[in-house]
Protein backbone atom coordinates (compact mmCIF):
# COMPACT_ATOMS: atom_id res chain seq x y z
CA UNK A 1 0.00 0.00 0.00
CA UNK A 2 1.12 3.61 -0.40
CA UNK A 3 0.46 5.90 2.11
CA UNK A 4 0.26 9.16 2.09
CA UNK A 5 2.61 9.73 5.21
CA UNK A 6 4.28 7.36 7.10
CA UNK A 7 5.12 9.31 10.95
CA UNK A 8 8.45 7.33 12.40
CA UNK A 9 8.09 7.60 16.24
CA UNK A 10 4.70 7.16 18.30
CA UNK A 11 5.37 8.81 21.33
CA UNK A 12 3.54 12.08 22.13
CA UNK A 13 4.58 13.79 19.05
CA UNK A 14 4.29 11.22 16.59
CA UNK A 15 0.89 10.01 17.88
CA UNK A 16 -0.38 14.03 18.05
CA UNK A 17 1.39 14.39 14.34
CA UNK A 18 -0.35 11.21 13.05
CA UNK A 19 -3.73 12.20 14.56
CA UNK A 20 -3.73 15.37 13.29
CA UNK A 21 -2.60 14.57 9.73
CA UNK A 22 -5.54 11.76 9.30
CA UNK A 23 -7.83 14.30 10.48
CA UNK A 24 -6.57 16.32 7.68
CA UNK A 25 -7.72 13.80 5.25
CA UNK A 26 -4.21 12.05 4.70
CA UNK A 27 -3.76 8.34 4.50
CA UNK A 28 -1.01 7.66 7.29
CA UNK A 29 0.82 4.87 8.99
CA UNK A 30 2.11 4.94 12.41
CA UNK A 31 5.46 3.17 13.26
CA UNK A 32 7.00 2.40 16.15
CA UNK A 33 9.05 0.08 17.80
CA UNK A 34 7.35 0.36 21.23
CA UNK A 35 3.65 -0.25 21.68
CA UNK A 36 2.41 2.35 23.96
CA UNK A 37 -1.49 1.10 23.83
CA UNK A 38 -0.71 -2.63 25.08
CA UNK A 39 2.33 -1.59 27.39
CA UNK A 40 0.00 0.84 29.27
CA UNK A 41 1.16 3.24 31.98
CA UNK A 42 2.67 1.05 35.22
CA UNK A 43 5.25 -0.65 33.95
CA UNK A 44 7.71 0.81 36.97
CA UNK A 45 10.38 -2.24 36.34
CA UNK A 46 10.41 -1.58 32.67
CA UNK A 47 14.31 -1.79 30.94
CA UNK A 48 13.97 0.86 28.34
CA UNK A 49 12.14 3.97 28.83
CA UNK A 50 10.97 6.57 26.27
CA UNK A 51 11.18 10.47 26.69
CA UNK A 52 7.27 10.28 26.76
CA UNK A 53 7.08 7.27 29.72
CA UNK A 54 9.57 9.20 32.01
CA UNK A 55 8.37 12.95 31.17
CA UNK A 56 7.04 15.05 34.18
CA UNK A 57 3.75 16.06 32.56
CA UNK A 58 4.33 19.80 32.54
CA UNK A 59 2.50 22.32 30.15
CA UNK A 60 4.84 25.43 30.64
CA UNK A 61 1.67 27.54 29.13
CA UNK A 62 3.18 30.67 30.98
CA UNK A 63 6.83 30.39 29.64
CA UNK A 64 6.66 32.14 26.06
CA UNK A 65 9.32 34.97 25.55
CA UNK A 66 8.58 36.28 22.33
CA UNK A 67 5.43 36.47 19.55
CA UNK A 68 6.35 32.91 18.71
CA UNK A 69 6.37 31.31 21.59
CA UNK A 70 3.65 32.98 23.37
CA UNK A 71 1.45 32.07 20.32
CA UNK A 72 2.45 28.31 20.79
CA UNK A 73 1.78 28.45 24.73
CA UNK A 74 -1.71 30.35 24.14
CA UNK A 75 -2.91 27.63 21.09
CA UNK A 76 -1.62 24.66 23.35
CA UNK A 77 -3.85 25.88 26.15
CA UNK A 78 -6.56 25.65 24.24
CA UNK A 79 -5.68 22.74 22.10
CA UNK A 80 -5.52 20.31 26.04
CA UNK A 81 -8.91 21.88 26.83
CA UNK A 82 -10.44 20.53 23.95
CA UNK A 83 -8.94 17.22 23.35
CA UNK A 84 -9.11 16.38 27.44
CA UNK A 85 -12.99 16.72 27.22
CA UNK A 86 -13.23 14.94 23.34
CA UNK A 87 -11.37 12.02 24.95
CA UNK A 88 -13.29 11.97 27.90
CA UNK A 89 -16.64 11.91 26.17
CA UNK A 90 -15.94 10.05 22.84
CA UNK A 91 -13.55 7.31 24.12
CA UNK A 92 -13.82 7.39 27.86
CA UNK A 93 -10.12 7.92 28.29
CA UNK A 94 -8.70 10.65 30.82
CA UNK A 95 -5.50 12.23 30.07
CA UNK A 96 -5.35 13.84 33.56
CA UNK A 97 -5.72 17.55 32.41
CA UNK A 98 -5.18 20.11 35.10
CA UNK A 99 -3.37 22.84 36.69
CA UNK A 100 -0.95 22.42 39.50
CA UNK A 101 1.30 25.27 41.32
CA UNK A 102 4.98 25.27 39.88
CA UNK A 103 7.40 25.94 42.52
CA UNK A 104 11.34 27.14 41.13
CA UNK A 105 13.49 26.95 43.88
CA UNK A 106 16.42 29.17 44.16
CA UNK A 107 19.25 27.83 46.65
CA UNK A 108 20.75 29.25 49.77
CA UNK A 109 23.39 31.96 49.30
CA UNK A 110 21.40 33.04 46.22
CA UNK A 111 20.02 36.30 45.61
CA UNK A 112 16.16 35.51 45.39
CA UNK A 113 15.76 39.46 43.35
CA UNK A 114 18.28 38.91 40.74
CA UNK A 115 17.38 35.25 39.85
CA UNK A 116 13.53 36.97 39.76
CA UNK A 117 14.60 39.30 37.27
CA UNK A 118 15.68 36.57 35.32
CA UNK A 119 11.60 35.88 34.52
CA UNK A 120 10.36 39.05 33.99
CA UNK A 121 10.41 39.17 30.44
CA UNK A 122 7.73 35.71 30.33
CA UNK A 123 4.39 35.50 29.29
CA UNK A 124 3.15 35.22 32.35
CA UNK A 125 6.06 35.96 34.97
CA UNK A 126 6.08 33.79 38.01
CA UNK A 127 5.77 35.61 41.85
CA UNK A 128 8.71 35.60 44.04
CA UNK A 129 8.06 33.83 47.12
CA UNK A 130 9.94 34.13 50.69
CA UNK A 131 10.95 31.25 52.78
CA UNK A 132 7.64 30.86 54.79
CA UNK A 133 5.47 31.17 51.69
CA UNK A 134 7.80 28.31 49.26
CA UNK A 135 7.44 25.98 52.57
CA UNK A 136 3.68 26.93 52.90
CA UNK A 137 2.98 26.09 49.19
CA UNK A 138 5.09 22.98 49.95
CA UNK A 139 5.29 21.69 53.09
CA UNK A 140 7.91 19.34 52.09
CA UNK A 141 10.58 21.72 51.43
CA UNK A 142 13.55 22.38 53.77
CA UNK A 143 13.99 25.46 54.43
CA UNK A 144 17.31 25.92 54.60
CA UNK A 145 17.67 25.07 51.41
CA UNK A 146 17.10 27.58 49.73
CA UNK A 147 16.78 31.37 49.70
CA UNK A 148 13.18 32.11 48.10
CA UNK A 149 11.20 29.99 45.36
CA UNK A 150 9.34 31.18 41.79
CA UNK A 151 5.86 30.05 41.42
CA UNK A 152 3.33 30.40 38.56
CA UNK A 153 0.36 28.25 37.76
CA UNK A 154 1.59 25.09 35.41
CA UNK A 155 -0.58 22.54 33.56
CA UNK A 156 -0.22 19.05 33.66
CA UNK A 157 -1.13 15.40 32.08
CA UNK A 158 -0.13 12.03 32.16
CA UNK A 159 1.98 11.85 29.20
CA UNK A 160 1.87 8.71 28.47
CA UNK A 161 -1.87 8.14 29.07
CA UNK A 162 -2.53 11.17 26.75
CA UNK A 163 -0.28 9.13 24.26
CA UNK A 164 -2.66 6.18 24.08
CA UNK A 165 -5.59 8.00 24.12
CA UNK A 166 -3.92 10.28 20.69
CA UNK A 167 -2.82 6.88 18.86
CA UNK A 168 -6.68 5.24 20.51
CA UNK A 169 -8.42 8.63 18.42
CA UNK A 170 -5.70 8.26 15.26
CA UNK A 171 -6.78 4.33 14.94
CA UNK A 172 -10.26 5.27 15.05
CA UNK A 173 -9.97 7.83 12.50
CA UNK A 174 -8.71 5.46 9.92
CA UNK A 175 -5.14 5.72 10.52
CA UNK A 176 -2.64 2.53 10.92
CA UNK A 177 -0.22 1.84 13.35
CA UNK A 178 2.59 -0.77 12.87
CA UNK A 179 5.02 -2.03 15.88
CA UNK A 180 8.32 -2.53 13.75
CA UNK A 181 11.79 -0.64 14.26
CA UNK A 182 12.92 1.61 11.17
CA UNK A 183 16.46 0.87 10.19
CA UNK A 184 16.63 3.10 7.35
CA UNK A 185 14.85 5.85 4.97
CA UNK A 186 15.25 7.01 2.37
CA UNK A 187 12.99 9.17 -0.25
CA UNK A 188 9.47 7.22 -0.45
CA UNK A 189 10.57 4.46 1.35
CA UNK A 190 10.90 3.00 5.26
CA UNK A 191 12.45 0.09 5.55
CA UNK A 192 12.69 -1.75 8.68
CA UNK A 193 13.71 -5.81 9.69
CA UNK A 194 10.03 -7.20 7.87
CA UNK A 195 9.48 -5.12 5.05
CA UNK A 196 10.14 -1.80 2.72
CA UNK A 197 6.80 0.68 3.10
CA UNK A 198 6.37 3.02 0.58
CA UNK A 199 4.96 6.66 0.78
CA UNK A 200 4.96 10.10 -0.30
CA UNK A 201 6.03 11.68 2.75
CA UNK A 202 7.78 10.17 5.80
CA UNK A 203 7.94 12.53 8.84
CA UNK A 204 10.62 11.71 11.81
CA UNK A 205 9.33 12.10 15.14
CA UNK A 206 11.40 9.98 16.96
CA UNK A 207 12.38 12.22 19.60
CA UNK A 208 16.06 11.18 20.95
CA UNK A 209 16.47 8.64 18.49
CA UNK A 210 16.20 11.26 15.39
CA UNK A 211 19.53 11.76 14.88
CA UNK A 212 20.34 8.12 14.74
CA UNK A 213 17.98 7.29 12.33
CA UNK A 214 19.44 10.02 10.21
CA UNK A 215 22.62 9.36 10.70
CA UNK A 216 21.88 5.05 9.36
CA UNK A 217 20.89 6.56 6.42
CA UNK A 218 23.77 9.20 5.74
CA UNK A 219 21.20 11.94 5.94
CA UNK A 220 23.06 14.84 8.12
CA UNK A 221 21.05 17.33 10.26
CA UNK A 222 22.16 19.44 13.09
CA UNK A 223 19.69 18.01 15.85
CA UNK A 224 21.06 16.68 18.79
CA UNK A 225 20.28 14.19 22.01
CA UNK A 226 20.53 14.31 26.12
CA UNK A 227 20.26 11.13 28.24
CA UNK A 228 17.98 11.79 30.82
CA UNK A 229 18.28 9.69 33.97
CA UNK A 230 15.18 9.85 36.80
CA UNK A 231 13.60 8.15 39.17
CA UNK A 232 10.65 6.41 39.39
CA UNK A 233 8.66 5.36 42.51
CA UNK A 234 5.66 3.61 42.87
CA UNK A 235 2.41 5.02 44.48
CA UNK A 236 3.28 5.94 47.74
CA UNK A 237 2.05 7.71 50.81
CA UNK A 238 3.76 11.06 50.77
CA UNK A 239 1.86 13.91 49.08
CA UNK A 240 3.61 16.27 46.99
CA UNK A 241 1.42 19.37 46.66
CA UNK A 242 3.85 21.06 43.83
CA UNK A 243 5.90 20.46 40.71
CA UNK A 244 9.48 21.28 41.37
CA UNK A 245 12.20 22.11 39.56
CA UNK A 246 14.89 24.77 40.10
CA UNK A 247 15.00 28.57 39.26
CA UNK A 248 18.74 28.08 37.55
CA UNK A 249 18.01 25.16 35.39
CA UNK A 250 21.32 23.91 33.64
CA UNK A 251 19.45 22.35 31.11
CA UNK A 252 19.59 24.55 28.42
CA UNK A 253 23.41 26.05 28.92
CA UNK A 254 23.81 22.39 28.40
CA UNK A 255 22.59 22.17 25.65
CA UNK A 256 23.87 25.37 24.06
CA UNK A 257 27.71 25.09 25.05
CA UNK A 258 27.48 20.76 23.94
CA UNK A 259 26.54 22.00 20.13
CA UNK A 260 29.26 24.44 19.68
CA UNK A 261 31.76 21.67 17.97
CA UNK A 262 29.52 19.95 15.87
CA UNK A 263 32.25 17.43 14.83
CA UNK A 264 32.29 16.67 18.48
CA UNK A 265 28.66 14.68 17.36
CA UNK A 266 29.94 13.02 14.42
CA UNK A 267 31.47 10.24 16.51
CA UNK A 268 30.42 8.18 19.22
CA UNK A 269 31.88 7.95 22.25
CA UNK A 270 32.34 11.94 23.02
CA UNK A 271 31.08 13.54 25.59
CA UNK A 272 30.39 17.37 24.05
CA UNK A 273 29.89 19.12 27.83
CA UNK A 274 29.91 17.21 31.41
CA UNK A 275 26.90 16.15 32.67
CA UNK A 276 24.55 18.36 34.90
CA UNK A 277 21.83 17.51 37.44
CA UNK A 278 18.56 19.88 37.90
CA UNK A 279 16.54 18.45 41.21
CA UNK A 280 13.17 18.47 40.76
CA UNK A 281 9.86 16.24 41.29
CA UNK A 282 6.43 15.47 40.76
CA UNK A 283 3.78 13.73 41.77
CA UNK A 284 0.59 11.72 39.38
CA UNK A 285 -2.62 11.28 40.10
CA UNK A 286 -2.01 7.64 40.27
CA UNK A 287 0.35 8.85 43.70
CA UNK A 288 3.66 8.01 42.06
CA UNK A 289 6.26 10.11 41.69
CA UNK A 290 9.07 11.14 39.17
CA UNK A 291 12.61 12.42 40.66
CA UNK A 292 15.17 13.81 38.24
CA UNK A 293 17.07 14.90 36.50
CA UNK A 294 20.21 14.27 35.28
CA UNK A 295 21.30 15.15 31.31
CA UNK A 296 24.46 13.94 29.84
CA UNK A 297 25.64 14.83 25.88
CA UNK A 298 27.08 11.68 25.42
CA UNK A 299 26.57 10.83 21.41
CA UNK A 300 26.44 7.23 21.16
CA UNK A 301 22.52 6.07 22.53
CA UNK A 302 24.10 3.38 24.01
CA UNK A 303 26.51 5.12 26.03
CA UNK A 304 27.12 2.74 29.02
CA UNK A 305 25.87 4.54 32.00
CA UNK A 306 26.19 3.65 35.71
CA UNK A 307 22.45 4.06 36.97
CA UNK A 308 23.45 2.72 40.61
CA UNK A 309 25.40 5.77 40.97
CA UNK A 310 22.81 7.99 39.31
CA UNK A 311 20.48 7.01 41.49
CA UNK A 312 22.81 8.02 44.71
CA UNK A 313 23.51 11.83 42.88
CA UNK A 314 19.75 11.71 42.42
CA UNK A 315 18.63 10.78 46.00
CA UNK A 316 21.36 13.34 47.59
CA UNK A 317 20.34 16.17 45.80
CA UNK A 318 16.55 15.98 46.01
CA UNK A 319 17.04 15.27 49.71
CA UNK A 320 18.43 18.23 50.07
CA UNK A 321 15.61 20.18 48.91
CA UNK A 322 13.05 17.64 49.66
CA UNK A 323 14.56 15.06 52.32
CA UNK A 324 11.20 13.22 52.44
CA UNK A 325 11.43 12.05 49.01
CA UNK A 326 15.37 11.10 49.38
CA UNK A 327 14.57 7.55 50.53
CA UNK A 328 11.16 6.50 49.00
CA UNK A 329 11.81 2.85 46.50
CA UNK A 330 12.18 3.95 43.31
CA UNK A 331 13.82 2.70 40.22
CA UNK A 332 16.27 4.66 38.06
CA UNK A 333 15.41 5.16 34.24
CA UNK A 334 17.01 6.74 31.41
CA UNK A 335 16.21 7.90 28.05
CA UNK A 336 17.07 10.22 25.06
CA UNK A 337 15.61 13.77 24.37
CA UNK A 338 16.15 15.50 21.34
CA UNK A 339 17.12 19.20 21.30
CA UNK A 340 18.13 21.90 19.03
CA UNK A 341 21.27 24.17 18.91
CA UNK A 342 19.08 26.89 19.44
CA UNK A 343 16.12 25.41 22.09
CA UNK A 344 13.33 25.59 19.73
CA UNK A 345 12.13 22.70 17.55
CA UNK A 346 13.07 21.27 13.94
CA UNK A 347 9.61 21.41 11.71
CA UNK A 348 9.50 20.60 8.20
CA UNK A 349 11.23 19.40 5.18
CA UNK A 350 14.88 17.90 5.01
CA UNK A 351 16.71 20.41 2.24
CA UNK A 352 17.86 18.00 -0.37
CA UNK A 353 15.70 14.66 0.97
CA UNK A 354 12.82 14.67 -1.17
CA UNK A 355 9.37 14.16 0.76
CA UNK A 356 11.39 13.06 4.06
CA UNK A 357 10.69 15.61 6.72
CA UNK A 358 11.15 16.21 10.83
CA UNK A 359 9.04 16.64 13.72
CA UNK A 360 11.66 17.05 16.90
CA UNK A 361 13.80 18.74 18.91
CA UNK A 362 11.63 20.02 21.37
CA UNK A 363 12.76 21.92 24.08
CA UNK A 364 9.33 22.43 25.71
CA UNK A 365 7.60 19.43 23.80
CA UNK A 366 4.32 18.81 25.80
CA UNK A 367 3.48 22.67 25.01
CA UNK A 368 4.72 23.40 21.47
CA UNK A 369 4.02 19.90 19.86
CA UNK A 370 0.05 20.04 19.82
CA UNK A 371 0.24 23.42 18.08
CA UNK A 372 2.65 22.52 15.55
CA UNK A 373 0.97 19.31 14.76
CA UNK A 374 -1.72 21.29 13.93
CA UNK A 375 -0.11 24.34 11.67
CA UNK A 376 2.54 21.25 10.42
CA UNK A 377 -0.83 19.14 8.91
CA UNK A 378 -3.06 22.73 7.28
CA UNK A 379 1.07 23.80 5.83
CA UNK A 380 1.48 20.43 4.18
CA UNK A 381 -1.62 20.68 2.28
CA UNK A 382 -0.34 24.26 0.63
CA UNK A 383 -1.48 26.69 3.88
CA UNK A 384 1.35 29.04 4.32
CA UNK A 385 2.49 29.10 8.10
CA UNK A 386 4.67 31.70 9.67
CA UNK A 387 5.74 29.98 12.74
CA UNK A 388 6.60 27.24 10.85
CA UNK A 389 8.62 28.73 8.53
CA UNK A 390 10.85 29.68 11.17
CA UNK A 391 11.49 26.38 12.27
CA UNK A 392 12.42 24.60 8.99
CA UNK A 393 15.78 22.45 9.00
CA UNK A 394 16.99 24.59 6.77
CA UNK A 395 17.91 27.23 9.80
CA UNK A 396 20.36 24.85 11.37
CA UNK A 397 22.73 24.39 7.67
Amino acid sequence: MMYDWIVIGAGIAGATLGYELIKAGFSVLLIDKNNYVESGTNSINKINYTATELSYGGLAFWSGTNQLTNQLCQESRIYYQNISSLFKEQFHLEIEYRELDLLLTIPSQTNPELIAKNYTHFLTPPQLLNIPQACELEPLLNPYSISGALTVKHGHIHPQKATIALIKAFIQAGGELQIDQVTKIAPHQVTTPTQNYITTNMAIAAGGFTRYILQQSHIPLKIYFTHAEILQTPPVDIQLHTLIMPANLQRFNLERQSTLTDTLWLEPGNEPFPAILDPGAVQFCDRTIRIGQISRTLTDINADINLTESEQRLRQHIGEILPALAKLPATCQRCLVAFSRDNLPVVGNIPGQEGIYVFSGFSNPLVYIPPLAERFSHWVKGNEDEIINQLLPQRLV
